[in-house]
């Protein structure tokens, strides 16, 4: 272990071992799947940290370690970012900076009990912060929070309709703190272990307590999956193949994937007309995705677009929140040579300007999200406030196949289903399409990327309202009162310590001015 210890003196050999430390927890998130680890997926992370032997090395192994996380979970945007995704995660990592320092003041050396409770409300509080700032889309969005590993779980989506995913994000690294302790300091497994017991107590109060969704009734919801073909033509018409399957199985809503139609329909009214048969024929209104630039307005738009026996009904959503390269280059004055080592837009699209709940007919009404979207808690929470019964998200992952993003990406809306109370269609092109209802269990089974079919779901409609719709992002606000509180209060001492006169205080030297002759 000494010899170890040397090994690491040299700060790129920390540095490297930090990067694959952060990288521990991608084998939670699908598609290993494994649940379990995220528990303990931190723990070597954080002992290398609070060894630290300095808060400036501290913050640097935070910040190698969060170059190791950023890079694990975007892998599989490496074809398409190539170089760039590496000096992404780079910029991104720094944000785990702060959260390393944090390590270290609260786990280094011997801490006593109240250093270890510090630890155990400080560093989740720490490590929300870090996932509320990159969240922001412009940064690259919630792709990858830490408790979004949890979606398979029944407690923990319990937890999700109490404080969504952040609460998890806090549970988790809470457990994972408690578990440091336990290898790392002997002296404090005492608290360490009576964290665990409280963390399971709360999770079964949640279970026992927290308001469930009503079922009102089902609705039959169909997806079609034509899987990866090549050209907007031949895919549009073996999309109109697979729909025609569905006549006779009395759908109440068809829904396409994301980029299923490479036209705008105003202005291709034979491809509108061909929709509108499609619905007859099915007894049921078709929601497609378009994916081309405007007739009535400038530039490109990824649009959700209702269609009826009679054509366009006028019940539109234009994407709001693009993904970061894939859709538009942030600075591109700056960033545009992205395009050149990787395959970054080439235009920017435009953005929607708001959220949109569609009557759907048979009394159904949805709400519709686009691909990336399906990441922000915030708007699937909109959607059920402003009255959605069932929430949709059209996907196409055609260029991640053979990675793990397809399975990454259905997961999400476990999540979003069990935060809002409302059941969730994960519908794709090419994979993996998903259905979860409004407890965030699976309904049906997955349709793989290998799947080429429309098949029907059983969809519960449920009623209420989850204390996660109510309340909002309230372990994110708790998280920035701790943290600002502890901020104060350590402030404010330094600030009395260093006041003139004060014992302890450095001696103030006052010089006199000289005295002119004369004056």
């Amino acid at each position: 272990m000494q010899r170890f210890g040397q090994w690491l003196a040299s700060p790129w050999r920390r540095s490297v071992v930090a990067a694959l430390a952060g990288a521990l927890p991608v084998f939670a998130f699908p598609a290993p799947s494994w649940w379990w680890y995220a528990y303990v997926a931190l723990v070597p992370w954080m002992v290398l940290v609070r060894a630290a032997p300095s808060g400036r090395r501290a913050a640097h192994d935070g910040w190698a370690g969060g170059f190791g996380f950023l890079l694990a979970v975007h892998l599989w945007l490496l074809p398409s970012l190539n170089v760039f995704l590496f000096v992404v995660a780079a910029l991104l990592g720094a944000l785990w900076a702060p959260w390393g320092w944090l390590v270290r003041r609260f786990l280094g050396g011997a801490p006593g009990a109240a250093r270890v409770a510090g630890a155990l409300c400080m560093v989740p509080s720490g490590w929300l912060l870090v996932e509320l700032v990159r969240s922001w889309q412009g940064l690259g969005g919630p792709w990858g929070l830490l408790g979004s590993s949890q979606w398979q779980v029944a407690p923990a989506l319990r937890l999700a309709s109490v404080g969504g995913v952040w609460l998890l994000s806090f549970l988790v690294v809470t457990v994972n703190v408690a578990v440091t302790v336990l290898v790392a300091v002997r002296a404090a497994r005492v608290p360490a272990l009576a964290s665990l017991v409280a963390t399971a107590a709360v999770t079964s109060a949640a279970w026992l307590w927290a308001p469930r969704p009503g079922v009102e009734g089902r609705t039959r919801i169909a997806v079609v999956q034509p899987g990866v073909i090549d050209g907007v033509d031949r895919r549009f018409a073996h999309e109109e193949q697979l729909t025609r399957t569905l006549a006779g199985r009395h759908p109440d809503l068809i829904v396409w994937g994301e980029s299923s139609v490479g036209y705008d329909l105003a202005a291709r009214p034979d491809l509108a007309r061909r929709l509108a048969a499609l619905s007859r024929e099915t007894g049921a209104d078709l929601l497609v995705n378009v994916d081309a630039r405007r007739s009535d307005r400038p530039g490109i738009y990824k649009s959700s677009v209702l269609v009826g026996p009679d054509g366009l009904t006028g019940d539109r959503y234009d994407k709001m929140r693009l993904v970061p390269f894939g859709e538009y280059i942030p600075a591109r004055s700056l960033l545009g040579w992205a395009t050149s080592v990787g395959k970054a837009a080439g235009e920017d699209r435009r953005r929607g300007t708001e959220q949109v709940v569609m009557d759907v007919g048979h009394g159904l009404r949805v709400g519709p999200m686009i691909c990336f979207e399906s990441a922000f808690p915030d708007m699937s929470r909109h959607l059920a406030l402003d009255g959605a019964q069932v929430l949709v998200a059209q996907s196409s992952t055609s260029s991640f196949q053979r990675s793990w993003a397809p399975e990454q990406h259905a997961s999400l809306a476990a999540l979003r289903a069990a935060e809002t109370g409302r059941s969730m269609v994960h519908a794709t092109l090419t994979g993996v399409s998903a259905v979860y209802d409004a407890n965030g269990r699976r309904v049906g089974p997955w349709l793989g990327t290998d799947a080429d079919t429309a098949r029907v779901f059983e969809v519960p409609v449920a009623t209420g309202t989850t204390l996660s719709v109510r309340l909002g992002e309230w372990p994110v606000q708790m998280a920035l009162l701790v943290v600002g509180s502890w901020g104060g209060v350590v402030g404010g001492r330094r600030l009395r310590w260093n006041v003139p006169g004060r014992p302890g205080s450095p001696a103030r030297t006052v010089r006199e001015s000289p005295v002119r002759p004369g004056r």
